[in-house]
């Protein structure tokens, strides 16, 4: 038997083990997962297009600000002077090509309450803080904001650190605090419509919402957009949900200065992550969260956000399951952290059969293999491959479905910015990503399961019983760019040069004044 039979021996084998009855199940079984995917994303879709409907009546019955409100009469003067004040702290790391458009949307914002913002940095060293004076020197007149530089942390990661020291600078008088990352691209009407919720509902918690991604181009940019996509349906209910995402999260000042159910100090006190520590003390203390259906912020990543940027954010997100706040806390992440590697893997298995399945049909069609006692195996394989393949069809269009109806919404939500499109995005590069995604995260959350440290922007965290025990910075040891944002961490020689700031914020002006594609 020559080289080649040898191998086509082998291939037949392989596609007759994939028929088995254990086999046929793990195929079925993602099937299941992608027709599961597949409804969530429509029932999301059906949130979103919800909303998209009630501001396309509310504008016909005459209301031309139905994206700021849903009742016009809220705008009077007299209902606007009642509004309560809110303080926005965003913790700022580096500085990149979308950052002015960010800070800009932010500051912006058409709330007719008290509004400070607090943009905090580590140290004047960081280039985010020379930008964002800058910027905030231009709006110094009708805009109450600030620059506030917190210091390294030592406690916590510098990212809480920075939102702690906000939250103790923020005006006496503030009745809500919104944290929101400097990547978040907020609608005129964001603040106001998060703001009405808490106000209607004393019992809310936090209030939170949830990327739309916008791909580059580059694989790394869509394995972000796909490992994104499957969480954004625990956002898009409406309503109550279990999920947090620490970009925006909205809460009442006094749970902090008065550390109720330990916010303040369970994050001080050894805290990795922001959002999954709190929503750990919401399920402990049976607290509301809530995520309104017009919380879907367009976030462009990076042009040049490269696979191995990918999986450095793809590492920081399976390491947040190794942190952890009580007992039940980190039974709850051991468990997701299971059912997700399970999954993940179950979606990816059935794909590398339908490869072996069509190889084997394929050698039997061309070497004329069809005198072989058996062959049934191949016609039974390429059976199963027809059913992954309208499966995975009927995933790919309901995901195309949910993003049609959050770029519509978010287009509603900011009538003056330029439109975004679905025209640019690669449905092949959509499903090489659901592959490679699902492949890479159990590998991620083994390696970081078993480490115990990660590097997130050039410091290194270890953990000790779900805590930050002890932090390293040395400035070789990490990227000199952020991963999704593509943010400059350092200057030269540790801090930007006057020479090339100036030339880099000028360029960064000028893509603010004439944005790309998807820049709104």
């Amino acid at each position: 038997m020559s080289t080649l039979d040898s191998i086509d021996a082998i291939i037949f084998s392989l596609s007759r083990a994939f028929c088995s009855p254990f086999a046929v199940f793990v195929q079925i079984q993602g099937c299941t997962i992608c027709l599961l995917l597949a409804l969530g994303w429509l029932m999301a879709a059906y949130v979103r297009n919800r909303e998209v409907k009630r501001i396309k009546n509310s504008m016909k019955a005459g209301n031309s600000l139905a994206f700021l409100y849903q009742d016009i009469n809220e705008l009077e003067h007299s209902k606007q002077l009642k509004l309560p004040r809110i303080s926005v702290v965003m913790p700022l790391k580096g500085f990149g090509e979308h950052n002015l458009h960010n800070w800009r949307s932010q500051i912006t914002s058409l709330y007719g309450g008290p509004l400070e913002f607090l943009f905090v940095v580590e140290s004047t060293e960081d280039p985010a803080y020379h930008a964002v004076s800058r910027l905030l020197s231009m709006y110094q007149d009708h805009v109450e904001a600030k620059v506030v530089v917190a210091g390294l942390s030592t406690t916590c990661s510098q990212k809480i650190h920075n939102q702690l020291i906000g939250v103790e600078k923020m005006h006496k008088d503030t009745k809500y605090v919104l944290f929101l990352d400097d990547d978040v691209r907020l609608h005129p009407g964001t603040i106001g419509a998060l703001t009405t919720e808490m106000e209607k509902n004393p019992e809310i918690f936090i209030q939170t919402g949830y990327p739309l991604d916008l791909p580059s181009g580059t694989l790394g940019s869509y394995c972000i957009y796909e490992y994104h996509m499957p969480c954004s349906m625990g956002f898009a209910t409406g309503g109550r949900t279990f999920f947090l995402w620490g970009g925006c999260m909205m809460m009442h000042a006094d749970d902090f200065r008065q550390d109720r159910y330990g916010v303040a100090s369970g994050l001080r006190d050894g805290g990795y992550s922001d959002d999954m520590t709190l929503a750990a003390l919401a399920g402990a203390h049976k607290r509301l969260i809530t995520s309104p259906p017009v919380a879907v912020f367009p976030h462009p990543l990076a042009s040049d956000l490269s696979f191995g940027r990918y999986w450095n954010y793809l590492r920081k997100q399976t390491f947040v399951l190794e942190s952890y706040i009580s007992k039940v806390n980190w039974i709850m992440n051991k468990a997701l952290f299971a059912v997700h590697c399970y999954l993940s893997w179950g979606f990816v298995a059935p794909y590398l059969m339908a490869v072996v399945h069509i190889t084997s049909a394929l050698r039997i069609y061309i070497k004329g293999y069809h005198q072989l006692e058996d062959t049934t195996f191949a016609s039974s394989g390429m059976l199963l491959v027809i059913m992954l393949a309208i499966c995975t069809f009927i995933e790919l269009l309901s995901m195309w479905n949910l993003t049609r109806r959050e770029v519509t919404l978010c287009n509603m939500l900011s009538p003056e910015a330029p439109r975004l499109s679905l025209a640019t995005y690669n449905w092949g590069l959509v499903f090489v990503a659901m592959l490679v995604d699902n492949f890479l995260y159990p590998i991620s959350a083994f390696r970081s399961h078993f480490s115990q440290s990660i590097n997130w922007s050039g410091i290194r965290y270890h953990l000790k019983n779900g805590k930050i025990f002890k932090i390293e910075r040395r400035k070789d040891m990490g990227p000199a760019k952020t991963d999704l944002g593509g943010k400059h961490l350092y200057g030269k020689k540790g801090a930007p040069q006057k020479a090339s700031f100036l030339s880099s914020l000028g360029r960064n002006l000028a893509h603010w004044r004439q944005p790309k594609k998807f820049d709104v």
